[in-house]
């Protein structure tokens, strides 16, 4: 990812973590409760940071890429979802 793109995705990342919402960001449900999709563009392209934060008070970034389609593929879906399950106490 270009810095910018990275830069951004942090500042994201962090207002979160104090308690903000991100710019621009969706419910991603498929991959599991309490999941989103932080979504950021750029010159580059569109770029996607997939994160949970329910639970013990931390910030799980499960997913980040580049979108090359509209669509999100299933191969980034399946990514997400299969680190989702690995968090500690994680009920997708």
């Amino acid at each position: 990812m270009p810095a910018a793109v990275r830069h951004a995705i942090g500042v994201e990342l962090m207002t979160v973590q104090f308690g903000g919402i991100p710019t621009d960001f969706k419910p991603i449900a498929s991959v599991g409760a309490g999941a989103y999709e932080i979504r950021v563009r750029d010159v580059a392209g569109a770029f996607r940071t997939v994160y949970v934060t329910k639970f013990d008070d931390s910030i799980y970034v499960l997913h980040a890429f580049q979108k090359k389609t509209q669509k999100t593929t299933k191969a980034d879906l399946d990514l997400a979802r299969r680190r989702y399950k690995l968090i500690p106490g994680a009920k997708p």
